[in-house]
């Protein structure tokens, strides 16, 4: 999250908590806050492992998926999905540090 959408996110919660906004509105402002994911290539799982100088084994610890389901991503056989998909986009826009 940017510093500006942090600062923009404290003040909301700061107006909610004084009954300035209410719950839907604050609702709004956590969704704006959310990690976005968007799909991986198995070339983008491949290279997002590598840049963090990992191991297929180890890449797939990280993530709790089995080493064979990231061989998979890389080779295009099978896509991520669900937390796995969010945990990559993390990993990508956090480093590999935020899930370890």
């Amino acid at each position: 999250m940017s510093d500006i959408l942090k600062s923009v996110h404290k003040t909301a919660k700061g107006l909610r908590k004084a009954g300035a906004i209410d719950k839907t509105t604050m609702r709004q402002f956590d969704a704006l806050c959310l990690t976005s994911i968007h799909d991986f290539t198995p070339e983008q799982v491949k290279k997002l492992r590598l840049a963090n100088n990992l191991s297929q084994p180890v890449f797939a610890q990280y993530l709790n998926v089995s080493d064979k389901l990231v061989k998979k991503w890389e080779q295009g056989e099978s896509k991520p999905r669900g937390a796995a998909l969010k945990m990559l986009s993390l990993v990508e826009r956090k480093g590999i540090e935020v899930i370890a």
